[in-house]
C-alpha cells in the first residue's frame, strides 16, 4: 500500500521525565519504532520535531530511507498543520497522524485503518474502557461515570488528505483539539472505530517505560552467535587483545592488528544475525585493512545489529593462551568492549584459560579466542 504518515515528535515529554521520543526502548529510540512500522507498510513519512531537534531525528532514524523531517510549532495542532503543509499528493490520498509516544504500532492496525476508510471520513484505533470510571473532586469521589459506549482513542488516526486539510482550515484558532479526529468530527465528518492494540499504549509517565519494555519484548527474538579465531606468534614487542595493547616479547601475526579477541567477538555478532563472517565484510586480500585496528570490525558488526532494529544484550570472550597473563588486563578489556559496543560493564565478560601445555597454544605457537554474543532482533 502507498500512503502518507505524519509522526508528531515535537513535544517535550515533561511528564515522562523529558525527551521521551529520543529515549531507548528495547534497544532503539522510541521514535524509530513507529517510523519503521510505517515505512515497512509503504508510507511516505514526515517526522515533525521541535525546531532544534532535526539532527536528533536523523540520528535516531539513521539507516532508514523514505522519511524527512519538518519543524513543529508551539502546539501539537501547529505541528500537525506543519506536517500537512509538507505533504504533496492528491486529495484522496490516505494520511495517518501518529504520536511518536506510541511506539507499539503494528501492520495489523495499519491495515484495519486502511480498510475502514472506504466508507468514512476518518478512522481511529480504540479500546473499550474496561475499568470503572469515577469522577473525583478534591481527592474524593463525586460520582460514577457510566462506561457504556466509552472508548480509549489511540493513534494513528487515518483520513483522506483533502478532507483533513479542509477540516483543519475550518477549525477555530482559539480552540485546541484533543486529537485529529475531533477536527474532522467538528467539521461534520463521520469517524469510525477499529480495534486498537494494548501495545499502542502512550508513554506518558516514567513508569510507562517499564510496561512498554515488557510489551516490546514480545516482538523481539533472542539469538546467540559463536565465534572463534586464532593467530600465530611472531617477532614483536606488544600484542592487541580485546582492544587493549599489552607489552609482550612477541606479537600476533595477521592482516590487521590480529586482535583475536575482537575477531572472535565480531564473528559471534555476525553469526547471531546471519551476516556471514569477518572475512566477508573485511577481506584479508583487501590492502586497506592491512594493520587496521580491529575495533573497526567490531563496530561494523554492532551497527548491522542496530540497523536491523536489534540490540546486543551480552558478550562473552575467552582467550586461550599460555602467555601473556590476561588477568591483570581483564578489567581494561571489559571496559574497552563495553565502550565499543555501548554496553553496561556487567553485560561484558572476558575470561582466559590455558590448554595445560597441550596443542598449538600450549606449545606457545599461537593464541586462540572464542566468543559468544547474545542479541535481540525484531521477530519476522
Amino acid at each position: 500500500m502507498t500512503f502518507a504518515a505524519i509522526v508528531v515528535a515535537a513535544g517535550t515529554g515533561s511528564r515522562a521525565g523529558g525527551d521521551k521520543q529520543w529515549r531507548t526502548l528495547a534497544g532503539k529510540p522510541v521514535l524509530r519504532w513507529s517510523v519503521e512500522a510505517l515505512l515497512d507498510a509503504g508510507a511516505e513519512v514526515v517526522v515533525v520535531t521541535a525546531p532544534s531537534e532535526g539532527d536528533r531525528a536523523a540520528e535516531a532514524l539513521a539507516g532508514l530511507n523514505g522519511w524527512r523531517s519538518v519543524d513543529g510549532g508551539a502546539t501539537r495542532a501547529d505541528s500537525v498543520r506543519n506536517g500537512l503543509a509538507a505533504l504533496g499528493g492528491p486529495d484522496n490520498q490516505v494520511v495517518m497522524i501518529h504520536d511518536a509516544a506510541r511506539p507499539g504500532l503494528s501492520q495489523a492496525v495499519i491495515n484495519r485503518l486502511m480498510d475502514a476508510l472506504g466508507a468514512a471520513d476518518g478512522a481511529l484505533p480504540a479500546l473499550p474502557v474496561a475499568d470503572t470510571l469515577k469522577r473525583g473532586v478534591g481527592g474524593a469521589v463525586a460520582g460514577t461515570v457510566d462506561r457504556a459506549d466509552l472508548w480509549r482513542a489511540q493513534t494513528p488516526q487515518a483520513f483522506r488528505l483533502g478532507r483533513l486539510r479542509a477540516a483543519w482550515a475550518n477549525w477555530p484558532d482559539d480552540q485546541t483539539p484533543t486529537d485529529d479526529c475531533a477536527v474532522v468530527e467538528r467539521d461534520g465528518g463521520r469517524i469510525v472505530l477499529v480495534d486498537g492494540d494494548a501495545r499502542l499504549m502512550k508513554l506518558t509517565y516514567p513508569e510507562d517505560f517499564e510496561m512498554a519494555e515488557a510489551l516490546m519484548a514480545t516482538r523481539m527474538q533472542t539469538r546467540v552467535g559463536m565465534g572463534f579465531d586464532a593467530h600465530r606468534w611472531g617477532p614483536g614487542t606488544s600484542v592487541w587483545l580485546c582492544g587493549v595493547e599489552i607489552h609482550h616479547d612477541q606479537t600476533l601475526i595477521g592482516h590487521s592488528d590480529a586482535d583475536a579477541g575482537l575477531h572472535a567477538l565480531t564473528d559471534a555478532i555476525l553469526g547471531a544475525i546471519g551476516e556471514g563472517d569477518i572475512g566477508d565484510h573485511f577481506p584479508p586480500t583487501d590492502p586497506q585493512w592491512r594493520g587496521a585496528p580491529s575495533d573497526v570490525f567490531l563496530k561494523h558488526a554492532a551497527e548491522l545489529v542496530t540497523a536491523r532494529g536489534g540490540r546486543i544484550v551480552h558478550v562473552d570472550v575467552t582467550l586461550i593462551c599460555e602467555r601473556p597473563k590476561v588477568k591483570p588486563h581483564r578489567q581494561a578489556m571489559r571496559e574497552r568492549l563495553a565502550d565499543i559496543l555501548d554496553l553496561p560493564l556487567d553485560a561484558v565478560s572476558v575470561k582466559a584459560t590455558t590448554t595445560e601445555a597441550m596443542g598449538f597454544t600450549g606449545r606457545g605457537e599461537g593464541l586462540a579466542a572464542q566468543a559468544v554474543a547474545t542479541v535481540e532482533v525484531p521477530s519476522t
